[in-house]
């Protein structure tokens, strides 16, 4: 939809003339047989029932015109009927004339903005306005409050399903996604959850089949925890690893000198992270090292590392009894979501829905 400059006001185009071209009208059908037809209105069918009277088709003026944007009024004084175009008033009234942006002096308007933010994400834009609203008058209605701590909680949920904060915050710029964003979509996401979660039954069986398929993904790995500083030249780690035998706090340095940016500000920590995660020449060495013990400088294709080694786990083997809650709580899950396409599609179908957004 393109909202005109030089008015607040804009009409269907060639509404009128559709109305009176391609459709005949008559009186005076009613001693014919009648035979129904369908109507199609702009590509669409219409609820609307025309007949034919001998070759002759027969629609009900008004609800064929009002259908197409057309207003019809009879005025009984002078026996006429009159068909005109409506106007549609511009969604941002007077204040959509105003510029908000300019170039060489021509400026940009409220209404030009609108009508370009709507071609390319109104309709969709407004669809997730209505499913939200949707989901939460259903929550209303059954007594679900979602609080801040909720929240909270399924965001550190979630920052568990990974390694370090750096591979959280890398997943949320895989997505296009903030944090803020993250906890502005949680809320309904946890009504969905609530709301369906009783129609959900997960056996103990279930919880054991998916563990027995799955288990060598619940096996611990050996994994050492280690921080690192990074610079480019060897001289520079030399002089680094320097003052850390002489007692310099590793963290401090890191904030200071590496240049892994990743981890810098986190004093260098990178984290528990098993083998074949990490360059060879870093894993080699870290993984040889005794918990508090510095290793290095370790050359890689980053630069010069200094490493220290701050905790060590072995491998162990995950038994049933100590992943069935996590394993129960992974398949609700799962089961809500295949779930909620078909319960969003009921809920929308028994609503009452107004959606007056101009079509492209």
């Amino acid at each position: 939809m393109k909202i005109n400059k030089s008015s607040k006001l804009y009409r269907r185009a060639g509404i009128t003339a559709l109305v009176v071209a391609g459709m005949t009208l008559a009186a005076g059908a009613g001693a014919y047989a009648a035979t129904k037809m369908t109507l199609i209105v702009d590509g669409k069918q219409s609820s609307v029932e025309p007949v034919s009277i001998k070759n002759v088709t027969y629609v009900p003026l008004r609800a064929a015109a009002e259908m197409l944007g057309v207003s019809v009024d009879y005025d009984a004084a002078s026996n006429a009927v009159s068909i005109a175009g409506k106007i549609v008033q511009s969604p941002l009234g007077d204040g959509g004339k105003e510029a908000v942006a300019s170039v060489n002096g021509v400026a940009i308007t409220r209404n030009e903005l609108y009508g370009a933010m709507l071609a390319l994400g109104g309709a969709q834009t407004l669809d997730n306005l209505i499913q939200e609203e949707l989901i939460g008058q259903e929550a209303k209605k059954q007594g679900i409050v979602i609080s801040d701590q909720d929240v909270e909680a399924e965001i550190a949920r979630i920052k568990k399903q990974f390694p370090s904060e750096a591979d959280f915050q890398a997943a949320l710029q895989q997505n296009s996604l903030t944090l803020e964003e993250l906890k502005n979509q949680t809320p309904m996401q946890l009504r969905i959850r609530r709301i369906l979660e009783p129609r959900v039954k997960v056996t103990d069986d279930e919880v054991k089949q998916y563990f027995e398929a799955n288990q060598a993904a619940f096996d611990q790995p050996e994994q050492v925890r280690a921080s690192h500083i990074l610079v480019p030249t060897k001289a520079e780690a030399d002089e680094i690893m320097k003052q850390l035998k002489a007692g310099a706090d590793f963290a401090k340095l890191a904030k200071e000198r590496s240049a892994d940016t990743g981890s810098k500000n986190a004093g260098g920590d990178l984290g528990y992270f098993g083998k074949g995660v990490m360059v060879p020449e870093f894993e080699k060495a870290a993984f040889s090292l005794k918990v508090g013990e510095l290793g290095g400088p370790v050359k890689s294709e980053y630069g010069y590392h200094i490493i220290k080694v701050t905790d060590h786990k072995a491998a162990k083997k995950a038994t049933l009894e100590e992943k069935k809650a996590d394993i129960r709580e992974q398949l609700i899950r799962t089961k809500v979501s295949d779930l909620s396409a078909a319960w969003l599609a009921e809920l929308k179908a028994k609503a009452k829905i107004t959606n007056t957004l101009p079509e492209k």
